[in-house]
C-alpha cells in the first residue's frame, strides 16, 4: 500500500508546538504586535496562551494563519 501525505502544514502539528516556535521566532512583543490579543501583550505565557487559544477559536486561527505564513521564515 502507499502511504497517503497530507498538503495541510498544520497536519500532525500541536498547538503547543505552533506556539513555541512563533515565540522563538517573533518573541511575545513582536507576536503581541503581529497578533494584537491580551495574552501575547499582558504578561504572556505559553500556559496562559495556550487556555485562551484552545477556547478562542478566532484567536487560534490568526495563530495558526501566522505560522503557515511564517514557514518558510523558520529554516
Amino acid at each position: 500500500m502507499e502511504k497517503q501525505t497530507s498538503n495541510d502544514p498544520l497536519h500532525g502539528i500541536t498547538l503547543k508546538m505552533i506556539l513555541e516556535k512563533l515565540v522563538d521566532f517573533y518573541g511575545f512583543d513582536t507576536l503581541g504586535e503581529l497578533i494584537n490579543i491580551k495574552c501575547f501583550n499582558d504578561n504572556p505565557s505559553i500556559k496562559s496562551s495556550l487556555t485562551f487559544l484552545r477556547k478562542t477559536d478566532w484567536a487560534r486561527k490568526k495563530v495558526e494563519e501566522l505560522y503557515v505564513r511564517s514557514l518558510s521564515k523558520f529554516n
